[in-house]
């Protein structure tokens, strides 16, 4: 395919969204209803939201990340996978929650400013810290008032014994980037308290990781 009139090669792909994107599917069709409006954080690949896509029709998908340096392999995905309920990508860096990054990126033709799910998956730990609470608080802006905030990916708990590959792979992270790592479940929560967002639920995903869902705190 052609992208910026430049030819394409093989899509890049990603062995670990493809095996972890059916059992998010699982929960996703779980908790969602049959129609509605997603915002993707940090796309990558582009593998998840083709995959959404197809299973779930009745929602308009808006991939985003933070630069456009991928999406040409991101739209090489959705268009691989046929499906038509894809909007454009968007660029959108998450810790341009205190500028007017995300109210930019966010004019639409996907469905407005506002989502019924932000979906974010194995971001937070290689990102700094403060990724953490500017995704909260740009969440906390861009849902509805029955949206979901859906974050998936490696965690430590308090209280639970890691595994030994989370372990490893926390050092790998972390002597590759110190501002990068697994983060703590309940430090999360607590950010996400902080922009008057709440943990609804909290689901057990295959390989150790954490499928966490967080809505609007109620009035």
């Amino acid at each position: 395919m052609l992208f910026n009139g430049q030819l394409l090669a093989q899509p890049l792909f990603s062995p670990a969204a493809d095996r972890n994107k059916e059992a998010i599917l699982v929960q996703l069709q779980r908790v969602l209803p049959a129609q509605g409006t997603a915002l993707e954080i940090a796309s990558g690949t582009g593998q998840h939201i083709a995959w959404f896509a197809q299973a779930l029709p009745g929602w308009s998908w808006t991939p985003s990340d933070a630069q456009a340096d991928g999406f040409a392999n991101l739209i090489a995905s959705t268009e691989g996978a046929g499906v038509r309920n894809v909007q454009a990508p968007r660029v959108l860096d998450v810790l341009d929650v205190l500028s007017h990054g995300w109210q930019e990126a966010l004019i639409a033709e996907s469905g407005g400013e506002r989502f019924d799910m932000i979906y974010c998956a194995n971001m937070l730990h290689i990102a700094p810290w403060a990724a953490c609470a500017a995704l909260m608080q740009g969440a906390a802006k861009r849902l509805t008032s029955g949206g979901r905030l859906i974050l998936y990916g490696p965690y430590f708990e308090d209280g639970v014994t890691p595994s030994e590959g989370n372990v490893a792979f926390d050092a790998g992270l972390r002597g590759h980037d110190p501002d990068w790592g697994i983060r703590r479940r309940e430090d999360v929560e607590q950010a996400a308290r902080g922009s008057s967002l709440r943990l609804q639920t909290k689901v057990q995903m295959p390989s150790h990781n954490l499928l966490l869902v967080f809505g609007p705190a109620p009035a």
